[in-house]
């Protein structure tokens, strides 16, 4: 579902309940799209989260923990410059639009009271955040800057006078008396989209499936009833399935068009519920492009290595050809004469077939012979080195395809983990800065948690050196260890010395999720106790032999993944 006006009047209630009145401590941007505002309200600590993503725009407090950059930027700076301190006022939505007014209370150079409004526009690729005085619109600066080439209707950049966008003429779904004037017994999804504001498509399937075949004189029944979780401020935040299989979230179940999977205990818990993977995989995707691109550069150098060296050893087959040619030779040498670029000789090989030889003329007989037992030793010295030489490119092929799955696995707080290793491992250069002291080693990233259904934790490694820390030093010898087969993934270590069948097999699903593999069905997942694990000597990071496992076929689903996130509340 997308974040549509339905679920931002939610959010807005939400909101003022959470935060209003409340104070910026802290403005951080950590993300190109994104603002992340700390407010300290009710004796805690919120951070607000604003996005401007093309695809994942939207409002909340999030507790996923994002990486901050080291220089803020310059529109960080300006809010610092206008709101740090401030204070929250109120929050409001435009009607039922995806428009966003957060209002601020602070004081300027001068000390001077001044009041400002932070507009969040949530509108695709269109998304915005702007910081601009309440009297007078003046728009003092953006997260997106649009020239008037890209926008006609209005200009959105610093110093100009903010226009709000064009106004369509769609009835608020959410008044008091919704207007449902001209609807008629055929109603479709788009009908009521064109109709009504802030209708997202999931909204207005639920709708027509309530409103269809029955009397128009029970309409405004239907219609008030099914919004009344949002007008009464009593959401019941959802994440469900649709009969396509598709997971969304909705401020509410909806029960006609989907399948409810789990609840949250608020609209923010439900979005960090939903979009802890979609939206960290985008940012991760943003801030590892150095990695990505020296990854994938070494990568495709040994895979053409190995396509070279394979080729190679193929060509060591015909070694036993240039032996019995030679042979053959040795044998007939009277019958050869200088100057002959090729003879046909009886192979005594092959029941005396004829057998066409080709020789140089600049060669004597006895030299050509030579040529041929030359040859063959040549390829069979090169069988054994190639032999070694391939075993070597395709572990390389499979530590670096590891390393790609890590990362497109990871959080933002993993790439430091996964750089660090890269430089250990000298695929990336180690900055030196004149003048400076060797910064120090940042401490790994915690392993995340997870919980089975009755309640026993579930570890995952989500890089190569995550997955040695927790295999290797934190898990106990009695602990039950995890990971896909044959296929690049997570560390996954169940805290029972007795796990229940039921409980591995949730950690298998972990597993399998935490892999290249999570797309797929019927994934084999290796499970063996930790101390039947053993590291090698000079291995890489993350690459351990184990023995005697048990082998579980699992089909991971994102939702139930997701869900044991959180410990069960009856145990």
């Amino acid at each position: 579902m997308s974040f549509d006006g339905i679920f931002t009047r939610g959010m807005v209630n939400e909101l003022n309940r959470t935060i209003v009145p409340g104070k910026i401590t802290k403005i951080q941007q950590p993300y190109d799209n994104e603002i992340v505002l700390t407010i300290r309200a009710n004796r805690k600590n919120h951070p607000l989260l604003l996005s401007a993503h093309p695809t994942y725009a939207r409002i909340q407090v999030t507790d996923i923990p994002y990486v901050n950059p080291d220089v803020p930027t310059k529109f960080a700076m300006t809010l610092r410059k206008y709101l740090d301190g401030g204070v929250v006022t109120g929050i409001s939505q435009v009607e039922s639009d995806r428009q966003v007014h957060i209002h601020f209370r602070s004081r300027n150079e001068l000390g001077d009271t001044q009041e400002l409004l932070l507009i969040v526009e949530l509108m695709g690729r269109h998304s915005n955040i702007m910081l601009v005085e309440k009297d007078g619109g003046k728009i003092l600066d953006l997260i997106r800057h649009v020239s008037p080439e890209q926008n006609r209707y209005r200009l959105l950049m610093p110093g100009a006078t903010y226009v709000a966008p064009p106004h369509e003429d769609r009835r608020d779904p959410l008044a008091a008396q919704a207007d449902l004037s001209g609807l008629t017994r055929d109603l479709d999804r788009k009908t009521l989209q064109s109709t009504f504001q802030g209708l997202g498509a999931d909204t207005a399937s639920e709708l027509v499936a309530r409103l269809k075949d029955k009397p128009a004189n029970q309409w405004d029944f239907i219609w008030s009833n099914f919004f009344a979780p949002i007008t009464n401020d009593q959401p019941m935040p959802t994440i469900a399935e649709t009969d396509q299989g598709k997971t969304i979230f909705t401020p509410f179940a909806y029960s006609l068009t989907t399948k409810p999977v789990a609840q949250a205990a608020s609209l923010s818990a439900l979005l960090d519920d939903y979009y802890r993977d979609k939206a960290q995989r985008d940012r991760v995707h943003g801030m590892a492009s150095d990695l990505l691109r020296v990854v994938n550069n070494t990568l495709n150098k040994e895979k053409t290595k190995l396509g070279k060296q394979e080729k190679e050893l193929a060509a060591t087959e015909k070694a036993d050809t240039y032996r019995v040619k030679g042979e053959v030779l040795t044998t007939y040498l009277h019958e050869v004469k200088r100057g002959m670029t090729e003879i046909t000789l009886p192979n005594f090989y092959a029941d005396n077939a004829p057998l066409k030889i080709s020789l140089s003329n600049q060669l004597t007989p006895s030299r050509n012979a030579q040529k041929y037992f030359t040859r063959y030793q040549k390829l069979k010295n090169a069988v054994q080195f190639l032999n070694t030489q391939i075993k070597l490119a395709k572990e390389e092929i499979d530590y670096l395809e590891n390393i790609l799955s890590e990362i497109q696995l990871a959080d933002p707080g993993d790439l430091g983990d996964i750089k660090t290793e890269l430089t250990q491992q000298g695929y990336l250069r180690e900055k030196k800065i004149r003048g400076r002291k060797k910064a120090k080693r940042t401490p790994l990233g915690k392993p995340e948690k997870f919980y089975a259904s009755d309640g026993t934790q579930i570890l995952v490694g989500k890089n190569n050196l995550q997955n040695d820390q927790l295999t290797l030093h934190k898990a106990a010898k009695t602990d039950h260890w995890l990971h896909v087969k044959n296929i690049p993934g997570s560390h996954v270590i169940v805290r029972s010395a007795d796990p229940s069948n039921q409980t591995l097999t949730e950690a298998a699903e972990i597993a399998a999720y935490y892999s290249k593999a999570r797309g797929s069905a019927n994934v084999p997942v290796d499970t063996v106790e930790v101390k039947k694990i053993h590291k090698p000597n000079g291995a890489k990071p993350g690459f351990v032999i184990y023995e005697g496992q048990q082998t579980l076929y699992v089909t991971p689903k994102e939702s139930d993944v997701l869900a044991r996130r959180k410990k069960p509340e009856t145990v």
